[in-house]
């Protein structure tokens, strides 16, 4: 192929010219010849290339002097350029991301294989023990130390995080006789821990190390070991604390969830110390606090037409109608969605009853489940929806939908 000279034009002027995109050619005869060189006798292929060519020739590399200074094709435009590097970047980031999350679930797992009699020895010294917990740390460990600390308070474990530093002066005071003490580390050789070792010996501590080097000063000191160590962390240098930190904050949940269970802490318990919130809600509130019943509810029979059947929601907007036989037994539920689908399968609905249109078994909750239960019937499930009959046998009481319990202004 012959590689025409252009002068005076850069790439977006010829790419808009003789209408030819990046990566792509096209013959041009002697009509075009009035913006080209004029030693192109006959007819040429210009083809548009990369753009590291063209900005290396822009750059200064330029071809023979033919009419005056040119530059020669092939070239592309900068902005497919700057477009490709920005996917080229873009999926690069998504890679690392994707890489660290992988990394850190492989650390978990890895260290979910240490617990063994470490665990039951932790259980033991803090179920043994009438009073609270300390959780300390620094530093990022520091940050691990107060979630698990939280995380121990809401599961029925009272705990409270201790500042090492402030603890040398004077916070040290809230630990009391024999309070069993969990440390964290990375190391296993922070000074501002090991310095609290005597006086917390003094006070009958039981210490437990949540420690990323078993083999250290602090692991020396401690009566139960947890071994948070990590083949690498989750950054592509390995050196900002990421598996480390994931890894000492899910030892501190299991050590957490195995205190739960050793303790028969329910979702009663929890719902007592979350009064506020929408968690706590969904533990303390039951399915017949919020459903709807009585008149709030399109009711119907299976024999009323489609037309009486939207006419009822309508009236009654909860997103479904409860079709009910004699003695409120429930025959099935029509949702806004089945009436959709019944308009895209027939062209007259004239005839249709809501029978034909109903769901027979849809996925129903009594009316002493939890608020929670019933949030996890209608979101846990490949396709989430949005309202649920509450039966009571093969009695139909109401409704319950997703809104009811997602609202905050219920006392």
């Amino acid at each position: 192929m012959r590689i025409v000279r252009v002068k005076a034009l850069n790439p977006v002027e010829l790419v808009a010219k003789i209408g030819v995109e990046p990566g792509r050619s096209r013959q041009i005869g002697m009509a075009d010849t009035g913006w080209l060189h004029r030693g192109a006798e006959q007819v040429q292929n210009v083809y548009v290339q990369n753009v590291q060519e063209y900005q290396m020739r822009r750059a200064g590399r330029k071809s023979q002097e033919v009419a005056g200074k040119c530059y020669s094709t092939p070239v592309e435009t900068s902005v497919a350029s700057k477009t490709a590097k920005r996917l080229r970047e873009q999926e690069r980031l998504i890679h690392v991301a994707r890489t660290a999350m992988e990394i850190e679930a492989q650390s978990v797992l890895a260290a979910s294989a240490r617990l063994e009699q470490n665990l039951l020895r932790a259980v033991e010294l803090i179920t043994d023990h009438p009073g609270k917990v300390i959780v300390t740390g620094i530093g990022k460990s520091g940050h691990v130390a107060r979630k698990i600390a939280a995380t121990l308070q809401s599961t029925g474990t009272p705990a409270v995080f201790l500042h090492p530093a402030e603890a040398a002066h004077g916070d040290l005071g809230v630990c009391q006789q024999g309070d069993p003490v969990v440390m964290i580390s990375k190391s296993g050789s922070t000074g501002e821990l090991i310095e609290l070792i005597p006086a917390l010996r003094e006070l009958r501590a039981g210490l437990i190390g949540i420690l990323g080097n078993p083999q250290s000063p602090l692991a020396r000191e401690m009566d139960v070991v947890f071994d948070a160590s990590v083949q690498r962390e989750a950054d592509p240098g390995g050196f900002t604390p990421t598996s480390s930190s994931i890894v000492a904050l899910a030892m501190g949940h299991a050590l957490a969830v195995a205190l739960m269970e050793a303790r028969g802490f329910t979702a009663e318990h929890f719902s007592r110390y979350h009064a506020g919130g929408q968690l706590g809600r969904n533990l303390r509130l039951r399915v017949k606090d919020l459903m709807h019943s009585g008149d709030e509810v399109a009711w119907v029979a299976p024999a009323d037409s489609l037309k009486h059947v939207v006419i009822a929601m309508s009236k009654r907007a909860l997103g479904a109608a409860c079709v009910i036989g004699p003695g409120h037994v429930f025959a099935g539920l029509v949702t806004d969605g089945d009436v959709r689908r019944a308009l895209q399968a027939h062209d007259d609905i004239r005839t249709l009853a809501a029978s034909d249109v109903m769901t027979t078994a849809p996925v129903s909750v009594g009316p002493e489940a939890l608020v929670h239960d019933a949030l996890s019937l209608m979101e846990d499930r490949p396709s989430q929806i949005s309202v649920l009959p509450v039966l009571e046998g093969d009695r139909c009481l109401g409704l319950i939908r997703l809104h009811d319990i997602y609202q905050s202004d219920i006392g």
